[in-house]
């Protein structure tokens, strides 16, 4: 059976002549394409307006997926891992981020993989104890442009990836790789390990060093696998740890 793999959403919101302002739950196509392509069954889950609602919700949402993305978004609080917000900061939803801290300390204790992207690499990290960069070109010195000025699906910067990592393993010692953000991993969390690093030394990738249970990435291989197949290897990879843990979970 392919695994369901959910998708947490993001919130847009846009004037309407019906309501305003007129918000939207979604994710991006992309994202949907490509768990498709890779193998397993995508869901969107929201997260409720009223903070109160979470946590029956959330367990609900965990009893049915395989696997979870966390993609990108706006910044991550920085109250969240004990700063004030600096001045180069940009939006922040503080609600999203409740939410999804929750859900992944939720998903964590199901023991069901999770995968964070850009933005949802820094929630992970965060969720973990660490820190991050509120803005790199303000407050890391010699970074590279990390917020590329050509459209997102089109590589701008190298990685290097660690020889004992999975993700050597899919695509190889380097990768050419896409660059939408201005925030980055400064401190990683607890139980977590660097796998990938821009010229810079900015933090590209990490995983868990105790299980397979956290992958977090800085760019994005969903815009990526079209023209350069081994960045696809990278989410059919994770559906099969979500398949795998859902074999292991209907074996008990």
């Amino acid at each position: 059976m392919r695994p369901l793999i959910a998708i947490a959403a993001d919130v847009i919101e846009d004037t309407s002549v019906f309501t305003k302002p007129n918000t939207v739950d979604i994710a991006p196509t992309m994202f949907k394409d490509t768990v498709i392509e890779a193998g397993g069954v995508p869901v969107i889950i929201p997260f409720p307006t009223h903070m109160r609602e979470a946590p029956g919700l959330i367990e609900r949402f965990v009893s049915l997926f395989d696997g979870l993305i966390i993609p990108g978004g706006p910044n991550v609080d920085p109250t969240r891992y004990g700063e004030q917000p600096g001045p180069f900061i940009g939006a922040a939803m503080p609600r999203r981020d409740a939410f999804e801290l929750a859900l992944i300390k939720a998903t964590r204790a199901a023991r069901k993989p999770m995968f964070g992207l850009c933005r949802g690499s820094h929630i992970l990290n965060v969720a973990c104890g660490g820190s991050l960069y509120q803005d790199l070109a303000s407050q890391k010195q010699d970074s590279l442009r990390h917020l590329q000025r050509t459209s997102g699906e089109y590589p701008t910067h190298h990685v290097t990836i660690a020889r004992d990592s999975r993700l050597f393993s899919l695509i190889g010692e380097t990768a050419y790789v896409n660059s939408r953000h201005h925030q980055a991993v400064r401190n990683l969390g607890r139980g977590l390990k660097a796998i990938a690093t821009a010229p810079d030394g900015t933090v590209e990738g990490f995983e868990s060093t105790d299980d397979d249970l956290i992958f977090g990435l800085q760019w994005h291989p969903e815009n990526l696998w079209q023209d350069d197949p081994a960045e696809l290897s990278i989410y059919q990879d994770f559906i099969a740890r979500a398949a795998a843990h859902q074999e292991a979970a209907g074996a008990l």
